[in-house]
């Protein structure tokens, strides 16, 4: 007998909601949000286990406890309701959502071999956003009295005193707590770079996408701590779409009639975009290696190639996308085919995306 198990999970406590294949409410529990008694419950509940839970804090803890206790553990995407909401009606919600096969949008939570790469993965993008934010705030004081700082000279060990100096008396105390900011969070991170490349040196796969135009060993790790594995992904179009490299398109009124009363296509015009529901770390891996190939690697095929879009009078910006499009679909077929970069395998006559 199939049971439709769905989960609510909060800091202290979980809610429990159970259903039958027909529908029926046959189980209704609040459990501590402890792993022990989370497992007892839910090895309590006899028949075939389906189980669904909101993606949210503790959302990979409770995948990692449970997914072997149960025959199937979905992960999904919260969705606003409207009208009377608690823990025992968010729990039939998933648990009825699960039965019936509408669950919109499943969350990857399997890590594989990966788990200590991903915790390095993510601290080192907290600490590097936390870094942007605290040098951000030491550029905008100098920029509250109208004193532009070019480059980082100002988070220079050697230079800052003299950049404080220019500052009115009342200022320099903030700025020298600012910089102190600063500069503790620079050896946080740099501890943290060093922490990630350590923990992507086991991992082959890191070696062989690092080969790809743009990447690197620091955005190989990144890669290969989110996707896990290549195969999840059939198509190079699902792959972009889940990078948030699809082109969004939007029309109304697309058909009119025609001079002979058949319908044809009107000329409306179409907002594009790039998609929203997307993974943020791959989007600025594969953004930023595109930024490189157009900024820096001047010698390198996929250069040339971008320059020959821009004299075909491609906007700079759509030229930049296409190239993260080619770079990340070389990713994926290199790590689906274990091999390296090959310049030679890209095609130059490429057009922009439509």
């Amino acid at each position: 007998m199939d049971r439709y198990i769905g989960l609510d999970g909060h800091a202290q406590s979980c809610t429990f909601r159970t259903v039958s294949p027909t529908g029926k409410d046959v189980g209704r529990q609040v459990v501590e949000t402890n792993g022990s008694a989370l497992v007892q419950y839910v090895r309590s509940i006899p028949g075939t286990k389906h189980l669904c839970l909101e993606e949210g804090t503790q959302s990979a803890w409770l995948y990692e406890i449970l997914k072997d206790e149960v025959d199937e553990i979905v992960v999904t995407m919260p969705v606003r309701r409207e009208g009377c909401k608690d823990d025992a009606r968010d729990a039939l919600q998933l648990a009825e959502g699960l039965r019936t096969g509408s669950i919109r949008q499943r969350v990857y939570k399997a890590c594989g071999p990966y788990s200590e790469l991903r915790a390095a993965v993510r601290s080192y993008g907290i600490l590097r956003q936390d870094l942007t934010r605290a040098k951000n705030r030491l550029r905008a004081l100098y920029r509250s009295r109208a004193i532009l700082v070019p480059g980082d000279e100002v988070f220079r060990p050697e230079k800052h005193v003299r950049w404080e100096e220019m500052l009115p008396p009342a200022q320099r105390e903030s700025a020298a707590l600012l910089y102190a900011q600063v500069d503790s969070l620079t050896k946080i991170w740099s501890a943290a770079e060093k922490r990630l490349v350590e923990a992507s040196k086991p991992q082959k796969v890191v070696k062989i996408l690092s080969t790809a135009p743009g990447i690197g060993p620091i955005r190989a790790a990144q890669i290969a701590a989110v996707v896990v594995t290549p195969h999840r992904f059939r198509t190079n179009r699902e792959f972009w779409s889940y990078c948030g490299l699809a082109i969004v398109m939007r029309s109304s009124a697309d058909w009119t009639r025609g001079p002979q009363g058949s319908w044809v296509r009107s000329p409306v015009r179409q907002t594009r975009g790039l998609n929203r529901n997307r993974q943020p770390t791959l989007k600025s891996v594969f953004k930023g290696a595109a930024l490189d190939v157009a900024t820096r690697m001047t010698s390198h095929p996929l250069h040339a190639d971008y320059q020959r879009l821009l004299a075909q009078g491609t906007k700079p910006s759509l030229a930049r996308l296409t190239m993260a499009r080619r770079i990340a679909s070389a990713v994926l077929a290199m790590w689906k085919n274990q091999e390296v970069y090959n310049s030679a395998k890209h095609r130059s006559n490429i057009t922009a995306p439509a």
